[in-house]
């Protein structure tokens, strides 16, 4: 839903579940789907970044700074917060969530890991 802005290099965030495996200074490729492709489906990969800082927080404590950077500045806390719940089996405003910044890395720069 954000590829055009991590192809604009203007979303430098994002939340997951889980993901607290991941430090600064590791390595990530982004894709545009890694979970639910089909045998034989493509990985695109999108861009090449470096993890900056992870924190593990509530959903709910998403800011109007937070939502531009993670791609969302259309939207309010409210909206962005269903719209998580909605995707994302079993959360809710307070489910604690691991929120991953990162910087954009040179094009032949290749990550360890995919986020979709």
């Amino acid at each position: 839903m954000t590829e055009d802005q991590v192809r604009a290099r203007t979303k430098t965030v994002t939340r997951r579940t889980g993901w607290t495996m991941l430090r600064p200074g590791d390595p990530l490729t982004l894709c545009r789907k890694v979970m639910g492709r089909r045998p034989g489906d493509p990985l695109v990969r999108i861009a090449a970044v470096e993890v900056v800082s992870t924190r593990r927080e509530p959903l709910s404590a998403i800011t109007t700074e937070d939502l531009a950077a993670e791609g969302f500045s259309k939207m309010d806390a409210a909206e962005f917060i269903a719209f998580f719940c909605a995707t994302h089996r079993g959360c809710r405003p307070d489910t604690i969530v691991t929120r991953i910044e990162w910087r954009y890395v040179d094009e032949g720069a290749s990550g360890r890991e995919a986020l979709r």
